[in-house]
């Protein structure tokens, strides 16, 4: 999928483009990501998770110390959980996989506590302007927002 790409969604009561940037981190820092198996297990656990919680994965790449995803959610999912289900999810079925390969498990998390996030969305001046010129709603030369961005 391609960021250039604008596609409003739709639930029965709203209309959303809900796209973050998130990096997390092993714990420690730790360099433990870097093994192919490693990364191809985790992109396909990111991607069967992402696909039971109806989110779209737009860009991922996992690195030996870090994870970049960008990934479009849905309003009824706070980032909050949107992260500890992403991170939560992965850490206890990659544990569980290790587990079964090599006879090990680990009881700690594989990620450590904190994470980024950014909202990656439209562009803020042409929102400031329609939020800052919104007493001419009502006027014909003043166009919907909605009208620009499904166009």
């Amino acid at each position: 999928m391609s960021f250039n790409k604008r596609t409003i969604r739709t639930l029965s009561h709203c209309f959303y483009d809900l796209k973050y940037h998130l990096v997390w981190t092993p714990k420690y820092r730790g360099k433990v990501l870097g093994a192919e198996k490693v990364k191809s297990e985790l992109k396909r656990i990111f991607e069967t998770i992402c696909k039971w919680k109806h989110w779209e994965i737009i860009e991922l790449n996992i690195q030996e110390d870090h994870v970049h995803f960008c990934l479009l959610a849905t309003p009824r999912d706070s980032i909050s959980y949107v992260m500890q289900t992403l991170k939560g999810k992965s850490s206890a079925w990659l544990k569980k996989k290790i587990k079964r390969a090599h006879g090990l498990y680990e009881k700690e998390s594989l990620w450590a506590r904190g994470y980024f996030v950014s909202t990656i969305g439209l562009d803020e001046n042409l929102i400031r302007r329609y939020v800052k010129h919104q007493h001419h709603h009502n006027q014909t030369d003043q166009p919907s927002l909605f009208d620009k961005l499904l166009s």
